[in-house]
């Protein structure tokens, strides 16, 4: 464990990004100032890393299905479409343009 002293850029730094967390208050420069140089100051020590949670495990249980919603769509009957023509005739060609007249 070793103990650092921290250069005035490194606490004006830290005390700025405080200022900022607390929402830019006005007149707490010399607290935030204070607390940046208790922070930096402290030992260092390898820092403790939390305990990750852990997801549980998924397990294969069926949910409930839905009831189904009545909307308007399901109580409509479906629109009947238009039987599709249905012609022996022959189809006529399409139209093509006629060449420009000579003047």
């Amino acid at each position: 464990m070793t103990q650092t002293t921290p250069s005035d850029a490194q606490i004006s730094e830290a005390a700025y990004f405080m200022w900022l967390e607390e929402g830019m208050p006005e007149g707490r420069d010399e607290a935030h100032w204070l607390k940046a140089v208790e922070v930096l100051s402290l030992p260092e020590t390898a820092p403790a890393k939390a305990p990750r949670k852990r997801a549980a495990p998924k397990t294969a249980t069926k949910t409930a299905a839905k009831p189904a919603t009545k909307t308007a769509a399901a109580k409509k009957p479906a629109a009947k479409k238009p039987a599709a023509k249905t012609s022996t005739a022959a189809k006529k060609p399409r139209a093509t343009k006629a060449p420009p007249k000579a003047e």
